[in-house]
């Protein structure tokens, strides 16, 4: 992205594809990440590991994306959206293909390193792709971003039944991995073709003696990105994905092997028990749009924390395997809407939309460093279900935050969009502050990703 460059109109036939493009690209990093956790009963499995080593095999992967998200706002400013998702994809998806070696060969030594720089590619590839998915949604005009994030909960229910159906054929954790990898590092390259056209950056500030950028231009990106860091709303949004991060975290990580263990179930039955969590997640999401057009985001997110916990506690005390399922149904359910809807929040002001993104983000995923270890200790002690019952804890605080996600601007509106394509939100329009899509704009649905079938205009 070249300081000075104008850029092309967004029309709505190129909006219309980079809808369609960014929730492929969500679902294919879902569909990554799904056949690898559903996975895990055989990986623990193959490499012996007790409760408390798998979560502390997961917090080394924490640890890399905790390393890459602070920093990839200021990335994406430099070299747009789809450049950064491009080779993020390309490190995870290289770097997982040798930690699925490392798994066959049970050598956990050149495991670690390789699902620490793994989890750097996905941290940089989900920032990228969310930054993206915000730059959409206001060319749209319409509060979607729950729908992209449905993209992902589609592509892990893909890929927990992937993972499924490999551990019931008996296809080793190397040989399903390598050949799910190769095919989505392809389609994760043909999709980033259709991202929306890169906006122009200010031009630099010049040199007082050369007349060119310099230092202190070349560093006013990552100052940029680090001073969202003194925002108190920025914070506390984050405190909100924090909370929706711990809670769908604690699933991913942790449901297929509660299943198995805490049941007496086979390695495919809990991938199946994954999957369900991961359905209930997609449908709310689906619906989630319709549902903070019409009551606002602080009422939806205080019903979703709610479903959440009774779920949550459902699934942990539940005496039968049906009932539990139940549970991971509620819990879905409450878990879909506050990651997304906090990236919205975070990029209610488009100009500082990737640097309060790439907060929000690394906030959320504290979640992911401090949840395994916990948790696996837990389990040493009390086993996987009871363990979980510790994420009530973050689900109360997350209601108690919730404020900090309503839009900002006069009367609660978002401010005016900003960029190719985009409109200023006029007074009446719909949806909660989002400026109107332009004329045969379509938008990402349940029934039509373009929504042709669900709230489409003509």
């Amino acid at each position: 992205m070249s300081g000075g460059a104008t850029a092309a109109p967004v029309t709505d036939r190129r909006a219309n594809r980079a809808a369609w493009a960014t929730f492929a690209v969500f679902a294919l990093n879902g569909l990554v990440f799904a056949n690898w956790v559903s996975r895990f009963p055989a990986v623990r499995d193959a490499l012996d590991l007790s409760p408390s080593r798998l979560g502390m095999l997961l917090l080394v992967g924490s640890l890399g994306s905790v390393v890459a998200l602070p920093l990839t706002g200021a990335v994406v400013q430099r070299l747009g959206t789809a450049r950064t998702a491009g080779l993020a994809a390309t490190l995870n998806v290289g770097c997982f293909a040798l930690v699925a070696l490392a798994v066959g060969a049970g050598e956990i030594a050149w495991l670690v390193p390789a699902l620490f720089v793994a989890q750097v590619g996905i941290a940089a590839w989900d920032v990228a792709m969310n930054i993206e998915g915000g730059a959409v949604e206001r060319a749209l005009g319409r509060a979607i971003m729950p729908r992209f994030h449905a993209g992902f909960s589609l592509g892990t229910v893909a890929g927990a039944g992937m993972g499924a159906l490999a551990a019931w054929a008996g296809i080793s954790v190397t040989v399903h991995l390598l050949c799910v990898l190769a095919l989505i590092w392809v389609a994760v390259l043909v999709c980033l073709r259709g991202f929306l056209p890169e906006q122009p950056v200010p031009p630099a500030p010049r040199s007082p003696r050369s007349g060119e950028p310099g230092r202190g231009a070349r560093r006013g990106g990552l100052r940029q990105a680090l001073s969202a860091w003194t925002e108190a709303r920025t914070l506390l949004i984050g405190g909100v994905v924090l909370a929706a991060a711990l809670t769908e975290g604690a699933a991913n990580d942790w449901l297929a092997l509660a299943v198995v263990d805490g049941f007496d179930q086979p390695d495919a039955v809990g991938a199946a028990g994954f999957g369900i969590f991961v359905a209930a997640m997609t449908g709310m999401r689906l619906a989630g749009t319709s549902l903070l057009e019409r009551y606002g985001r602080v009422p939806v997110l205080r019903l979703c924390s709610v479903l959440a916990t009774v779920g949550l506690v459902t699934f942990a005390l539940a005496p039968w395997l049906g009932l539990a399922v139940a549970g991971a149904v509620l819990w879905g359910v409450g878990a879909a809407l506050g990651f997304p809807v906090g990236m919205s929040a975070a990029s209610d002001e488009p100009l500082r939309a990737a640097a309060r993104i790439s907060v929000v983000s690394s906030i959320g995923y504290t979640a992911f460093l401090a949840g395994p270890p916990l948790l696996g200790l837990l389990a040493e002690h009390v086993g996987y279900r009871h363990a979980l019952l510790a994420i009530a804890v973050p689900l109360v605080l997350g209601i108690v935050l919730t404020p900090a996600a309503r839009p900002i601007g006069p009367a609660g509106a978002r401010p005016p969009a900003v960029g190719p394509g985009a409109r200023a939100a006029e007074p009446g329009a719909p949806g909660p502050g989002v400026g109107a899509p332009g004329p045969g704009v379509a938008v990402p649905g349940a029934g039509d990703v373009t929504g042709r079938g669900a709230g489409s205009r003509p």
